[in-house]
């Protein structure tokens, strides 16, 4: 079963528009993705997902991707 998503607009100015895209580029991950991901790891890192929170679909190791990223 599909896991649901809810959708809403979000507004960036240019350029941290510009660095997200980057970013995803160099993560080969989409921008919807990678936003995504920022997210989760946001939300994971200050303790706010449920206990029970199924993780992302493009970051289901988020320790291992975080700990990828401080490395670069």
């Amino acid at each position: 079963m599909a896991k649901a998503t809810k959708s809403f607009v979000l507004r960036l100015d240019s350029a941290t528009m510009q660095a997200v895209e980057k970013w995803a580029a160099d993560e080969f991950r989409s921008t919807n993705g990678q936003l995504q991901w920022i997210v989760a790891d946001a939300l994971r890192r200050n303790r706010r997902l449920p206990k029970h929170a199924p993780a992302s679909r493009q970051g289901d190791n988020l320790e291992e991707s975080a700990e990828a990223q401080t490395q670069h």
